[in-house]
């Protein structure tokens, strides 16, 4: 069965109740029942959360869709080698994409937006940074858990394969590529091989990449920050992460891309990466890198969009043209 086949499990008959099932014969285990029953925060196509309450306080069920089940075998892999920068886990299911964990704290986007503090990010960004350079050694652990692999040398393969999936890229439709664009994409392609192979060329180990790492999926509690929502992470490049991150950071401050803030910011994040090279030359790798995942992006989408139903694919018709757009847009910048 293909994941296009596979309907989310939440919405089959019975299903809430074999969780609630396996939810309450994990917690039996370590001396904790189930209160009452479990409360529906959010559902969306590639997961689903709801509340847990407990003797031992509030938890949170997370369930991850077929394409995104890695998810939870990938929080397992985490937990083993740094398990500060989660929320505190009850269980793991990998099989089911199933999670039960603790409330790991607040959001920190209060404190970095209405609150205006990005010395948060000061903090932040060394601790990522450190648990990529923890992950790197089990790269392989984390590809065989399903994690998915867009490593430098797989991505020149995987952007072929995305060109040729017209349906995802809705040539010549209003929210898609146009005819031309997608010409000068498959022309990029030669291009963006060697700009694969100059990252890799710099010798920094591929490593997690979150992907969608900003303050809404950082937790705060007493100081202590808890990493959420990883769904989307692949194994790759280390610096792919920064392209969502210092967007994130730069819109919800309001500032311009070469603000003072969001360079010294950027910065602080490549110091922690000064083994591989000088600064300038880890700017240069870190603007490659961006470049590329912009591409990754278009490639996360397009699984992510494999499990939606007919009648929500148009809500996001539009991410991976999007995101393919942003890429031939930046390159054609650098010409």
């Amino acid at each position: 069965m293909t994941l296009r086949e596979q309907a989310a499990p939440w919405s089959a008959p019975g299903w809430l109740e074999t969780v609630t099932t396996w939810a309450g014969e994990r917690l039996t285990g370590v001396g904790v029942a189930l209160s009452g029953a479990l409360q529906e925060v959010r559902v969306r196509p590639w997961s689903a959360l709801w509340r847990a309450p407990t003797t031992a306080g509030l938890l949170w069920l997370k369930a991850c869709a077929p394409a995104m089940r890695h998810e939870a075998a990938l929080l397992a892999i985490i937990h083993s080698v740094h398990p500060d920068v989660l929320p505190p886990l009850y269980a793991v299911d990998a099989a089911q994409g199933l999670i039960l964990m603790e409330d790991g704290g607040d959001l920190l986007r209060p404190w970095t937006r209405e609150a205006r503090d990005l010395s948060h990010w000061t903090r932040v960004l060394p601790l990522y940074a450190l648990l990529q350079q923890e992950l790197a050694p089990h790269h392989d652990a984390m590809l065989s858990a399903g994690v998915l692999d867009r490593r430098t040398q797989t991505l020149p393969a995987l952007y072929a394969e995305l060109l040729a999936d017209v349906d995802a890229l809705a040539i010549d439709t209003p929210h898609g590529l146009t005819a031309a664009q997608h010409a000068q994409l498959q022309e990029l392609s030669a291009s963006f091989t060697v700009s694969c192979a100059e990252l890799a060329s710099m010798g920094m180990p591929a490593t997690i990449d979150h992907s969608d790492f900003h303050d809404g999926n950082i937790l705060i509690s007493s100081g202590n920050y808890r990493f959420i929502d990883w769904g989307d992470a692949c194994v790759g490049h280390p610096f792919m992460t920064l392209l969502v991150t210092l967007r994130s950071i730069a819109y919800g401050a309001g500032l311009d891309e070469d603000s003072p803030v969001l360079l010294d910011l950027r910065n602080v994040y490549l110091e922690q990466w000064r083994a591989y090279g000088s600064i300038d030359d880890l700017r240069h790798c870190l603007d490659l890198a961006c470049h590329v995942a912009m591409v990754n992006r278009a490639l996360t989408w397009r699984r992510a969009l494999l499990t939606l139903p007919p009648d929500q694919q148009n809500e996001y018709a539009d991410a991976v043209p999007g995101w393919l757009q942003e890429f031939l847009n930046a390159e054609t910048a650098l010409r």
